[in-house]
């Protein structure tokens, strides 16, 4: 299984706002009827969110562990690994989005990336008792710059 991350456009406008590095980031997953585009921009863009059950509550998961560098026009940002454990049932989903939470540039709740999760494309199912994991790059989940 191979995945692939996609960055949102207006992440080029945001990946150097100073407040945003005390913002807290969460990580919401999706099912495969909502389709990525670059264009969308808000949390309120999304589609297909997955709904609060086995596991999963709407809305999202904090990262935590979040750690944002800069070095010679270079932004690097990385957290911990993000983990469901599915309970009662399985969690099936095809993509994770992570977003800033808060008014940033005028945008509310903006988009960082889609992170689509087997590239196959196919749905990932984590079954009762086990775990859902996003596992970061040691790199760090964005170490680049857009602009």
């Amino acid at each position: 299984m191979t995945a692939s991350i996609s960055f949102y456009n207006n992440w080029a406008e945001a990946e150097n706002d100073v407040a945003l590095r005390a913002a807290t980031i969460k990580a919401t997953l999706h099912a495969s009827g909502y389709t990525f585009s670059a264009a969308h921009s808000v949390y309120a863009d999304l589609t297909n969110e997955l709904s609060t059950a086995v596991g999963y509550t709407n809305g999202g998961q904090a990262l935590s562990g979040i750690v944002w560098d800069q070095t010679s026009g270079t932004v690097k940002l990385d957290a911990s690994n993000v983990v469901w454990t599915a309970t009662g049932g399985s969690i099936v989903a095809r993509r994770a989005v992570l977003r800033a939470i808060g008014t940033f540039n005028g945008q509310v709740d903006p988009l960082i990336c889609s992170i689509l999760m087997d590239t196959a494309p196919a749905d990932i199912t984590c079954t009762d008792s086990n775990d859902l994991s996003l596992i970061w790059d040691a790199a760090g989940i964005y170490s680049g710059n857009f602009t």
